[in-house]
């Protein structure tokens, strides 16, 4: 039985609720960069706080975690693409720095805009595409890449393409299975895939063991920063399109550079491109629904 809609909701609660979970996801960034274990270890410490604490939210509120066979493969699966693209979001900021993971991680508008109607084998939109190609010369604006970061930039615009394709495969399945339980099972598969990485690869070493200050970041970056941003993220796409959603988490470079700069002291490494390319991704971010709107009230007539 598909899971129903709240009559309720507002577009502009949702947009509220999906704006502080972007601001919430800017810290992850900042985290990554501090806790001291490497891409994959550091994912599957998170996973597991995060899988933990959801299932005792299931525990205490009693709600039920029954899905069928099928929607479990689903869901199992595709969290073998959420971690993977938090293992190469974490890998990026450790083969460069905060910023140029982040601005990489705003090409996912495009690639949604690519990849939503293909997959959903619908025709694709131009407006959408132009919007992903200004987001691109932002992201170009924000950063000046340097060659040495090469690496990082790779995995960082590979982490933006699982994190596509994993929120188109989200916008569909959130229409029929609670967002909570759809973060619960994927949350389990991306742990089991970073499990079965790190035996593989002899990943459970002496490189495992968290420094102090590791375990109160770890915390944090499970808890607020994945469960409960996870869950709200995913619910969100009841009433806003995979695209809409990835457009809007454009202004998760944003947050995280600016909050980078705040916590490092950077400041003063703020540069011109930098905040016209701000300027250009926020335009972008909030211009997008008007010129839609325009563009169906043209084809109306």
């Amino acid at each position: 039985m598909a899971y129903s809609k709240n009559n309720s909701s507002v577009p502009n609660k949702n947009l509220l609720i999906l704006h502080f979970t972007v601001f919430i996801w800017g810290f992850t960034g900042i985290l990554g960069a501090l806790i001291s274990v490497n891409a994959v270890q550091l994912v599957w410490y998170r996973v597991l706080i995060a899988a933990i604490s959801l299932f005792f939210y299931f525990k205490f509120s009693k709600k039920a975690l029954q899905i069928s066979r099928q929607n479990f493969l689903k869901l199992f699966f595709t969290g073998g693409l959420v971690g993977g693209h938090w293992i190469l979001f974490f890998a990026s900021i450790k083969l460069s720095t905060v910023p140029v993971t982040l601005v990489c991680l705003s090409s996912m508008t495009l690639f949604t805009a690519i990849l939503e109607p293909l997959l959903n084998k619908k025709r694709i939109s131009k407006l959408e595409i132009v919007a992903g190609l200004l987001i691109i010369t932002g992201i170009v604006l924000i950063f000046k890449f340097e060659t040495q970061y090469t690496k990082g930039i790779i995995a960082g615009l590979l982490s933006a393409l699982f994190a596509s394709i994993f929120s188109i495969i989200n916008s569909k399945q959130v229409k029929q299975i609670e967002p909570a339980v759809i973060s619960f099972y994927e949350l389990i598969g991306a742990f089991f895939w970073a499990t079965l990485y790190l035996v593989f690869t002899g990943g459970f070493n002496q490189a495992m063991y968290l420094k102090p200050h590791d375990i109160g970041y770890l915390l944090l970056l499970g808890t607020i920063c994945t469960s409960l941003a996870y869950v709200a993220g995913v619910s969100v796409m009841r009433e806003l399109s995979a695209f809409r959603v990835a457009l809007i988490t454009n202004l998760e470079p944003v947050y995280g550079i600016l909050m980078s700069f705040l916590f490092f002291g950077d400041m003063n490494k703020m540069t011109t491109g930098f905040w016209v390319g701000a300027v250009i991704i926020l335009s972008t971010i909030f211009l997008f629904p008007i010129a839609q709107t325009q563009l169906r009230k043209r084809r109306s007539r």
